[in-house]
C-alpha cells in the first residue's frame, strides 16, 4: 500500500487533537471543584494521559488491537509494539499513527473517569486503579467495538466511542461511587464551583478536540469526515440549547449548563458520527440535552455523589447515542440503515452492544474498585479531606 500523505497528515492532526482533550476534561472539572482541590483534579487529567500512554505502547494496543482471542480480547502478538511497522498499512497511513490515535483516545477515557473520585482519592490509589481499569475494561472494550471482537462481528456500531469511552467511564463511574461513598459534608453545605470559566474554556478545548475524536475517527480524509464533522458540532449546539432551555424553565439559565449540554451532545453523536445525517444529529442532541439534564436531577435528588456528572452526561449520553445510532444511522451518508430505514437488525445490535458495555463495564469497574479499595484503601483521610487534595497529595495550593 501507497502511503497517502493526507489521510497521514489528517490523522496526525486529528490525533493532536484529541490529546488536547485530555488537559480538557482537567479544565472542565477542575473549575466545578472546590479550590482546595484545584491542582489535584487538573492533575489527575494529566496523570491519566502519562499512565495510559506508557501502558498503551507495552500491552494495551495489543490487547484491544491483536488477533482476536474468543471474541473478548486480543492476542499479545503487539506487546511492547512489536511488529507495528512505520510503512503505510492497509489505511494507506502508518500502523504506528494508529497506535498513537488510539492512545489518545484510552487516555481521555480515563480522565473522564476522574470524576468520581474527585475531592476524596489517593494518588497512589488512583494510579493502582487506573492501571489496572484500562488494562481489565477500556481495553477488552476497544476490541469488542473496534479490534475483531464479538460486537464487531455481531455489526453493532460504535464510530468513534460512544460505547468503548463514554459508556465505559460513565458506568464505571457509577460504579466507583458506590465504593468510595459520598465526601465530607455532602448534603450538608454547598460545594460551589471555584472557577465556572475555568469550566467554559475546558468545554471550549473539549468541543474543539472533538473534531479529531469524531471526523478523525474516518481514518481518512474524505466525506465520512466531513459528514462527522459537521454531525458533531449540531449535535453539540443542539444539546447545548437543550439543556439551556431546560434549566432556564426550573430557573436561571446557568453558563454551566449550557456547556454540559453541549457535552452531553458532543458524547450522544460521537457512535453514530459517520453513519447518520445533520438533521439526525440534531434529534440526537437535543435528546441527549434533555435526557442528561434529567439524569443529573435524578442523581442530585437520589443522593449520589457521583461529583462531576460523568455518568448523567457521558453514560447516559453513551447509551442515548449507541442507541440512536440504531435508530438513525442512514444509507445517505454510510452502508448501514438503521430502524428507520427498516433495518430492525441493525438496531438491535447496537442496543445488545451497548447493554453488555454497559454491564461490564459497571461490575468489572465495582470489583476493581472494591479490591483496590480493600487492598490500599482509595480515600484519602477526613482530615486531609478538609485540607484539600491540592496540599494533602502534592504540596501546592492555588495562589491568591
Amino acid at each position: 500500500m501507497v502511503l497517502d500523505t493526507g489521510t497521514t497528515a489528517w490523522l496526525l492532526v486529528a490525533t493532536a487533537l484529541v490529546m488536547l482533550m485530555t488537559p480538557g476534561v482537567g479544565f472542565f472539572y477542575g473549575g466545578m471543584v472546590r479550590r482546595k482541590n484545584l491542582i489535584s483534579m487538573i492533575s489527575l487529567s494529566f496523570i491519566a494521559f502519562a499512565l495510559v500512554s506508557i501502558q498503551w505502547v507495552l500491552a494495551g494496543y495489543s490487547l484491544a488491537f491483536g488477533p482476536d482471542t474468543g471474541g473478548f480480547i486480543g492476542g499479545l502478538d503487539f506487546l511492547g509494539l512489536a511488529g507495528v511497522g512505520l510503512d503505510a498499512g492497509e489505511g494507506a497511513y502508518p500502523p504506528l499513527l494508529f497506535v498513537a490515535f488510539q492512545l489518545t483516545f484510552a487516555a481521555v477515557t480515563l480522565a473522564i473517569l476522574t470524576s468520581p473520585m474527585a475531592e476524596r482519592v489517593k494518588l497512589s490509589s488512583f494510579l493502582v486503579f487506573g492501571l489496572i481499569w484500562t488494562t481489565l475494561v477500556y481495553d477488552p472494550l476497544a476490541h469488542w467495538a473496534w479490534g475483531g471482537g464479538w460486537a464487531m462481528t455481531l455489526g453493532a456500531l460504535d464510530f468513534a466511542g460512544g460505547t468503548v469511552v463514554h459508556i465505559s467511564a460513565g458506568f464505571g463511574a457509577l460504579a466507583v461511587v458506590l465504593v468510595l461513598g459520598k465526601r465530607v459534608g455532602f448534603g450538608q453545605h454547598a460545594f460551589e464551583p471555584t472557577n465556572i470559566p475555568l469550566t467554559l474554556l475546558g468545554a471550549a478545548l473539549l468541543w474543539f478536540g472533538w473534531f479529531g475524536f469524531n471526523a478523525g475517527s474516518a481514518l481518512a480524509a474524505d466525506g465520512i469526515a466531513a459528514n462527522a464533522f459537521l454531525v458533531t458540532n449540531t449535535s453539540a449546539a443542539a444539546g447545548a440549547l437543550a439543556w439551556l432551555m431546560g434549566s432556564w424553565f426550573r430557573g436561571k439559565p446557568s453558563s454551566l449548563g449550557f456547556v454540559s449540554g453541549a457535552i452531553a451532545g458532543l458524547v450522544a453523536i460521537t457512535p453514530a458520527a459517520g453513519f447518520v445525517t445533520v438533521p439526525a444529529s440534531i434529534a440526537i442532541g437535543v435528546v441527549a440535552g434533555l435526557l442528561c439534564y434529567g439524569c443529573m436531577l435524578w442523581r442530585l435528588r437520589a443522593g449520589f455523589d457521583e461529583t462531576l456528572d460523568c455518568w448523567a452526561i457521558h453514560g447516559m449520553g453513551g447509551l442515548w447515542g449507541a442507541i440512536a445510532t440504531g435508530i438513525f444511522a442512514s444509507t445517505a451518508v454510510n452502508q448501514y440503515p438503521g430502524l428507520l430505514e427498516g433495518s430492525t437488525t441493525q438496531f438491535l445490535s447496537n442496543l445488545l452492544g451497548a447493554g453488555a458495555a454497559v454491564a461490564y463495564a459497571f461490575v468489572m469497574t465495582f470489583v476493581i474498585a472494591l479490591v483496590v479499595n480493600r487492598v490500599m484503601g482509595m480515600r484519602v483521610t477526613e482530615e486531609e479531606e478538609y485540607v484539600g487534595l491540592d496540599i494533602a497529595q502534592h504540596g501546592e495550593r492555588v495562589g491568591t
